[in-house]
Protein backbone atom coordinates (compact mmCIF):
# COMPACT_ATOMS: atom_id res chain seq x y z
CA UNK A 1 0.00 0.00 0.00
CA UNK A 2 1.19 3.29 -0.58
CA UNK A 3 2.25 5.55 1.88
CA UNK A 4 0.25 7.82 3.18
CA UNK A 5 2.82 10.72 2.89
CA UNK A 6 2.48 9.79 -0.79
CA UNK A 7 -1.19 9.48 -1.12
CA UNK A 8 -3.21 12.48 -2.99
CA UNK A 9 -6.29 13.41 -1.28
CA UNK A 10 -9.18 14.15 -3.12
CA UNK A 11 -12.92 15.81 -1.19
CA UNK A 12 -15.61 15.14 -2.74
CA UNK A 13 -19.30 16.68 -2.40
CA UNK A 14 -21.45 13.92 -1.34
CA UNK A 15 -24.46 15.58 -1.88
CA UNK A 16 -24.15 17.86 -4.83
CA UNK A 17 -25.36 16.78 -8.23
CA UNK A 18 -28.88 14.84 -9.21
CA UNK A 19 -27.55 11.06 -8.03
CA UNK A 20 -26.35 12.14 -4.81
CA UNK A 21 -25.22 10.53 -3.04
CA UNK A 22 -25.62 7.08 -4.35
CA UNK A 23 -23.82 7.59 -7.49
CA UNK A 24 -20.97 9.95 -5.83
CA UNK A 25 -20.08 7.46 -3.18
CA UNK A 26 -20.21 4.83 -5.72
CA UNK A 27 -17.77 6.88 -7.81
CA UNK A 28 -15.35 7.44 -4.54
CA UNK A 29 -15.53 3.33 -4.32
CA UNK A 30 -14.58 2.68 -7.46
CA UNK A 31 -11.43 4.83 -7.73
CA UNK A 32 -10.33 3.80 -4.39
CA UNK A 33 -10.51 0.24 -5.40
CA UNK A 34 -9.17 1.29 -8.84
CA UNK A 35 -6.07 3.47 -7.24
CA UNK A 36 -4.20 2.48 -4.29
CA UNK A 37 -2.58 6.24 -4.39
CA UNK A 38 -5.28 8.40 -3.57
CA UNK A 39 -7.21 8.88 0.03
CA UNK A 40 -10.83 9.90 -0.28
CA UNK A 41 -12.70 12.29 2.19
CA UNK A 42 -16.75 12.20 1.57
CA UNK A 43 -18.03 16.01 2.55
CA UNK A 44 -22.27 16.02 3.60
CA UNK A 45 -24.56 14.33 5.63
CA UNK A 46 -22.88 11.59 7.31
CA UNK A 47 -25.49 9.30 8.17
CA UNK A 48 -26.99 9.22 4.41
CA UNK A 49 -23.03 8.80 3.22
CA UNK A 50 -23.03 5.93 5.46
CA UNK A 51 -26.08 4.38 4.55
CA UNK A 52 -24.94 3.82 0.74
CA UNK A 53 -21.23 2.48 2.25
CA UNK A 54 -23.15 0.20 3.79
CA UNK A 55 -24.27 -1.49 0.47
CA UNK A 56 -21.28 -1.42 -1.68
CA UNK A 57 -19.05 -4.43 -0.51
CA UNK A 58 -15.25 -3.86 0.15
CA UNK A 59 -13.29 -1.02 0.16
CA UNK A 60 -9.87 0.31 1.38
CA UNK A 61 -11.85 1.76 4.79
CA UNK A 62 -8.42 3.41 5.81
CA UNK A 63 -8.35 5.45 2.81
CA UNK A 64 -11.88 6.65 3.25
CA UNK A 65 -13.03 8.82 5.28
CA UNK A 66 -16.35 11.48 6.42
CA UNK A 67 -16.44 14.92 6.61
CA UNK A 68 -20.06 15.79 8.19
CA UNK A 69 -21.25 18.99 6.48
CA UNK A 70 -24.97 19.26 7.56
CA UNK A 71 -26.09 21.86 4.52
CA UNK A 72 -26.59 21.58 0.75
CA UNK A 73 -26.49 24.33 -1.63
CA UNK A 74 -29.50 23.48 -3.99
CA UNK A 75 -28.72 24.09 -7.67
CA UNK A 76 -31.45 27.23 -7.78
CA UNK A 77 -29.90 29.28 -4.62
CA UNK A 78 -28.49 32.52 -5.56
CA UNK A 79 -24.26 31.11 -5.29
CA UNK A 80 -22.98 33.51 -3.08
CA UNK A 81 -26.05 34.45 -0.92
CA UNK A 82 -26.02 30.30 -0.26
CA UNK A 83 -22.20 30.57 0.04
CA UNK A 84 -23.12 32.89 3.25
CA UNK A 85 -25.87 31.66 4.45
CA UNK A 86 -24.90 27.74 4.39
CA UNK A 87 -21.73 27.70 5.77
CA UNK A 88 -22.14 23.95 6.87
CA UNK A 89 -22.79 23.24 3.68
CA UNK A 90 -20.84 20.27 1.46
CA UNK A 91 -19.31 22.76 -0.97
CA UNK A 92 -18.32 25.52 1.53
CA UNK A 93 -17.02 22.74 4.24
CA UNK A 94 -15.03 21.39 1.13
CA UNK A 95 -14.09 24.73 -0.35
CA UNK A 96 -12.61 25.04 3.17
CA UNK A 97 -10.30 22.08 3.13
CA UNK A 98 -8.67 23.14 -0.07
CA UNK A 99 -7.71 26.26 1.03
CA UNK A 100 -6.53 24.95 4.60
CA UNK A 101 -4.22 22.35 2.92
CA UNK A 102 -5.95 19.45 4.05
CA UNK A 103 -6.47 17.79 0.88
CA UNK A 104 -5.78 18.27 -2.96
CA UNK A 105 -8.19 18.97 -4.49
CA UNK A 106 -12.32 19.69 -4.15
CA UNK A 107 -15.06 17.90 -6.83
CA UNK A 108 -18.48 18.72 -7.13
CA UNK A 109 -21.35 17.67 -9.62
CA UNK A 110 -23.44 20.77 -7.46
CA UNK A 111 -24.40 24.13 -7.84
CA UNK A 112 -22.04 25.71 -11.26
CA UNK A 113 -22.86 28.93 -9.83
CA UNK A 114 -21.71 28.17 -6.47
CA UNK A 115 -18.31 26.33 -7.31
CA UNK A 116 -17.36 29.45 -8.94
CA UNK A 117 -18.02 31.63 -6.94
CA UNK A 118 -16.72 29.48 -3.77
CA UNK A 119 -13.63 29.02 -6.11
CA UNK A 120 -13.18 32.68 -6.21
CA UNK A 121 -14.03 33.35 -2.53
CA UNK A 122 -12.89 30.74 -0.43
CA UNK A 123 -10.00 28.96 -2.51
CA UNK A 124 -8.88 32.43 -4.14
CA UNK A 125 -7.17 32.81 -7.53
CA UNK A 126 -3.10 32.23 -7.97
CA UNK A 127 -1.41 35.55 -8.48
CA UNK A 128 -1.25 37.36 -11.64
CA UNK A 129 -4.48 35.22 -12.83
CA UNK A 130 -7.47 38.04 -13.73
CA UNK A 131 -10.43 35.35 -13.85
CA UNK A 132 -10.18 31.18 -13.63
CA UNK A 133 -12.05 29.75 -16.54
CA UNK A 134 -13.89 25.95 -16.94
CA UNK A 135 -12.12 23.94 -18.80
CA UNK A 136 -13.23 20.66 -19.44
CA UNK A 137 -12.13 18.14 -21.62
CA UNK A 138 -14.08 17.34 -25.10
CA UNK A 139 -13.21 14.13 -27.13
CA UNK A 140 -12.48 14.48 -30.72
CA UNK A 141 -12.25 12.61 -34.07
CA UNK A 142 -7.97 13.09 -33.39
CA UNK A 143 -8.14 13.18 -29.65
CA UNK A 144 -8.96 14.93 -26.37
CA UNK A 145 -9.88 18.84 -27.05
CA UNK A 146 -9.58 21.31 -24.17
CA UNK A 147 -12.81 24.05 -24.09
CA UNK A 148 -12.04 27.21 -22.24
CA UNK A 149 -14.21 28.53 -20.87
CA UNK A 150 -17.17 26.88 -20.71
CA UNK A 151 -19.45 28.63 -17.94
CA UNK A 152 -17.41 30.68 -15.61
CA UNK A 153 -17.02 34.16 -17.45
CA UNK A 154 -19.50 35.34 -19.89
CA UNK A 155 -18.14 38.93 -20.67
CA UNK A 156 -14.39 38.49 -20.31
CA UNK A 157 -11.77 40.60 -21.60
CA UNK A 158 -9.12 40.07 -24.26
CA UNK A 159 -6.68 39.74 -21.80
CA UNK A 160 -8.81 37.24 -20.33
CA UNK A 161 -8.82 35.05 -23.14
CA UNK A 162 -5.27 35.29 -23.50
CA UNK A 163 -4.22 33.69 -19.79
CA UNK A 164 -6.98 31.38 -20.93
CA UNK A 165 -5.04 30.22 -24.09
CA UNK A 166 -1.78 30.51 -22.11
CA UNK A 167 -3.22 27.85 -19.37
CA UNK A 168 -5.00 26.01 -21.62
CA UNK A 169 -1.77 25.37 -23.85
CA UNK A 170 0.21 24.48 -20.44
CA UNK A 171 -2.67 22.41 -19.12
CA UNK A 172 -2.74 20.34 -22.55
CA UNK A 173 0.63 19.71 -22.87
CA UNK A 174 1.08 17.86 -19.21
CA UNK A 175 -2.24 16.51 -18.58
CA UNK A 176 -2.06 15.08 -22.29
CA UNK A 177 1.19 14.68 -23.54
CA UNK A 178 1.11 17.40 -26.61
CA UNK A 179 4.12 19.07 -27.30
CA UNK A 180 2.85 21.74 -28.98
CA UNK A 181 -0.98 21.79 -28.32
CA UNK A 182 -2.70 23.94 -31.08
CA UNK A 183 -4.34 26.98 -30.00
CA UNK A 184 -7.15 28.44 -31.81
CA UNK A 185 -10.68 30.59 -31.20
CA UNK A 186 -13.78 30.53 -31.90
CA UNK A 187 -15.18 32.53 -34.48
CA UNK A 188 -18.10 32.44 -37.24
CA UNK A 189 -15.22 31.98 -40.17
CA UNK A 190 -11.48 30.90 -40.77
CA UNK A 191 -10.96 34.58 -41.78
CA UNK A 192 -8.73 37.01 -39.71
CA UNK A 193 -11.34 40.08 -40.13
CA UNK A 194 -14.46 38.15 -39.10
CA UNK A 195 -15.81 37.96 -35.85
CA UNK A 196 -17.12 39.66 -33.30
CA UNK A 197 -15.21 43.10 -31.52
CA UNK A 198 -14.12 40.27 -28.74
CA UNK A 199 -12.86 38.12 -31.07
CA UNK A 200 -11.21 40.50 -33.15
CA UNK A 201 -9.45 42.40 -30.40
CA UNK A 202 -8.21 39.12 -29.35
CA UNK A 203 -7.26 37.40 -32.35
CA UNK A 204 -3.69 40.02 -32.75
CA UNK A 205 -3.17 39.64 -28.94
CA UNK A 206 -3.05 35.81 -29.54
CA UNK A 207 -0.58 36.38 -32.57
CA UNK A 208 2.12 38.05 -30.54
CA UNK A 209 1.92 35.53 -27.52
CA UNK A 210 4.82 33.97 -26.89
CA UNK A 211 4.58 30.83 -25.71
CA UNK A 212 1.58 29.16 -27.53
CA UNK A 213 1.29 27.76 -30.49
CA UNK A 214 -1.97 30.16 -32.16
CA UNK A 215 -3.28 28.99 -35.38
CA UNK A 216 -6.21 31.17 -35.98
CA UNK A 217 -10.23 30.88 -36.10
CA UNK A 218 -11.79 27.91 -35.34
CA UNK A 219 -15.61 27.07 -36.35
CA UNK A 220 -17.87 25.35 -34.24
CA UNK A 221 -18.00 22.08 -36.94
CA UNK A 222 -14.09 21.76 -36.80
CA UNK A 223 -14.18 21.16 -32.76
CA UNK A 224 -15.49 17.75 -32.68
CA UNK A 225 -13.07 16.87 -35.97
CA UNK A 226 -10.08 17.99 -33.89
CA UNK A 227 -9.25 21.04 -35.69
CA UNK A 228 -7.55 22.49 -32.25
CA UNK A 229 -6.22 21.31 -29.02
CA UNK A 230 -6.98 24.08 -27.35
CA UNK A 231 -10.59 26.25 -28.31
CA UNK A 232 -10.56 29.58 -26.16
CA UNK A 233 -13.83 31.94 -26.02
CA UNK A 234 -16.23 33.14 -23.64
CA UNK A 235 -18.56 30.83 -21.15
CA UNK A 236 -21.49 32.13 -22.79
CA UNK A 237 -20.11 30.18 -26.76
CA UNK A 238 -18.38 28.09 -24.71
CA UNK A 239 -20.98 26.27 -23.26
CA UNK A 240 -23.46 26.52 -25.69
CA UNK A 241 -21.12 24.81 -27.79
CA UNK A 242 -20.58 22.05 -24.89
CA UNK A 243 -24.21 21.10 -24.35
CA UNK A 244 -24.89 21.16 -28.15
CA UNK A 245 -22.22 18.79 -28.48
CA UNK A 246 -23.39 16.48 -25.85
CA UNK A 247 -26.93 16.96 -26.51
CA UNK A 248 -26.32 15.68 -30.71
CA UNK A 249 -23.67 12.81 -29.14
CA UNK A 250 -26.86 11.37 -26.76
CA UNK A 251 -29.47 11.88 -29.68
CA UNK A 252 -27.12 9.80 -31.89
CA UNK A 253 -26.35 6.84 -29.40
CA UNK A 254 -29.91 6.59 -29.01
CA UNK A 255 -30.96 6.38 -32.64
CA UNK A 256 -28.03 3.72 -33.52
CA UNK A 257 -29.81 1.64 -30.71
CA UNK A 258 -33.14 2.31 -31.65
CA UNK A 259 -32.29 1.56 -35.34
CA UNK A 260 -30.36 -1.50 -34.12
CA UNK A 261 -33.47 -2.75 -32.86
CA UNK A 262 -36.32 -2.31 -35.74
CA UNK A 263 -35.70 -5.80 -37.15
CA UNK A 264 -34.01 -9.48 -36.74
CA UNK A 265 -31.58 -8.26 -39.78
CA UNK A 266 -30.71 -4.70 -37.97
CA UNK A 267 -30.19 -6.43 -34.90
CA UNK A 268 -27.93 -9.31 -36.71
CA UNK A 269 -26.29 -6.36 -38.03
CA UNK A 270 -25.56 -4.73 -34.74
CA UNK A 271 -24.27 -7.94 -33.30
CA UNK A 272 -21.35 -8.21 -35.93
CA UNK A 273 -20.75 -4.24 -35.53
CA UNK A 274 -20.87 -4.57 -31.87
CA UNK A 275 -17.14 -4.44 -30.69
CA UNK A 276 -16.22 -1.88 -33.09
CA UNK A 277 -18.97 0.11 -31.94
CA UNK A 278 -18.63 0.04 -28.53
CA UNK A 279 -14.88 1.58 -29.49
CA UNK A 280 -16.19 3.86 -31.40
CA UNK A 281 -18.64 4.92 -28.64
CA UNK A 282 -15.77 4.99 -25.97
CA UNK A 283 -13.76 7.34 -27.99
CA UNK A 284 -16.47 9.98 -27.93
CA UNK A 285 -17.46 9.60 -24.38
CA UNK A 286 -16.36 12.93 -23.16
CA UNK A 287 -16.98 11.41 -19.01
CA UNK A 288 -13.48 9.34 -20.29
CA UNK A 289 -11.83 12.74 -19.23
CA UNK A 290 -13.89 13.46 -15.55
CA UNK A 291 -15.13 17.05 -15.02
CA UNK A 292 -13.95 20.16 -15.33
CA UNK A 293 -11.23 22.22 -13.71
CA UNK A 294 -11.29 25.63 -12.50
CA UNK A 295 -7.63 26.39 -13.55
CA UNK A 296 -5.69 29.31 -11.88
CA UNK A 297 -7.01 28.70 -8.53
CA UNK A 298 -4.44 28.29 -5.78
CA UNK A 299 -6.15 24.66 -4.83
CA UNK A 300 -7.89 22.12 -7.47
CA UNK A 301 -11.80 23.02 -7.94
CA UNK A 302 -13.48 20.49 -10.56
CA UNK A 303 -16.79 20.68 -11.39
CA UNK A 304 -18.60 17.35 -12.74
CA UNK A 305 -21.94 17.30 -14.86
CA UNK A 306 -25.11 17.80 -12.54
CA UNK A 307 -26.35 14.39 -13.91
CA UNK A 308 -22.99 12.58 -13.01
CA UNK A 309 -22.81 8.55 -12.69
CA UNK A 310 -20.11 6.74 -10.33
CA UNK A 311 -18.20 6.40 -13.92
CA UNK A 312 -17.68 10.27 -14.20
CA UNK A 313 -16.74 10.66 -10.63
CA UNK A 314 -14.12 7.86 -10.80
CA UNK A 315 -12.33 9.52 -13.45
CA UNK A 316 -12.69 12.90 -12.31
CA UNK A 317 -10.50 11.39 -8.85
CA UNK A 318 -8.52 9.82 -11.34
CA UNK A 319 -8.02 13.22 -13.03
CA UNK A 320 -6.83 14.80 -9.45
CA UNK A 321 -4.29 12.35 -9.42
CA UNK A 322 -2.44 13.17 -12.39
CA UNK A 323 -2.75 16.84 -11.85
CA UNK A 324 -1.32 16.61 -8.58
CA UNK A 325 1.57 14.27 -9.93
CA UNK A 326 2.04 16.47 -13.06
CA UNK A 327 2.15 19.27 -10.87
CA UNK A 328 -0.33 21.59 -12.71
CA UNK A 329 -1.04 24.28 -10.07
CA UNK A 330 2.96 24.98 -9.63
CA UNK A 331 3.58 25.08 -13.26
CA UNK A 332 0.64 27.83 -13.77
CA UNK A 333 1.73 29.95 -10.84
CA UNK A 334 5.26 29.94 -12.02
CA UNK A 335 3.87 30.57 -15.90
CA UNK A 336 1.57 33.21 -15.21
CA UNK A 337 3.31 34.59 -12.18
CA UNK A 338 3.15 39.01 -12.76
CA UNK A 339 6.26 40.46 -14.41
CA UNK A 340 7.90 41.97 -11.38
CA UNK A 341 7.56 46.18 -11.46
CA UNK A 342 10.61 48.17 -12.26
Amino acid sequence: MADMQELVTVALDAMGGDNAPGEIVRGAVDALNGNAGVRVILVGRQEEIEKVLAGLGNYPKDRLSIRHASEVIEMGEPPVNALRRKKDSSIVVGMKMVRAGECDAFITAGSSGAALAGGQLLVKRIKGIERPPFAPILPSAKGPVLLVDCGANMDPRPSHLVQFAQMGSLYMKNMCGIESPRVAIVNVGTEEEKGNALVKETYPLLQACEGINFIGNIEGREIPAGGADVVVTDAFTGNAILKTLEGTASVLIHGIKDSIMQSTLTKIGGLLVKPALKDLLRKFDATEYGGAPMLGLTGLVVKCHGNSTAKEIRKSIEQCILFKEKRINEQLAEAMAPEPAE
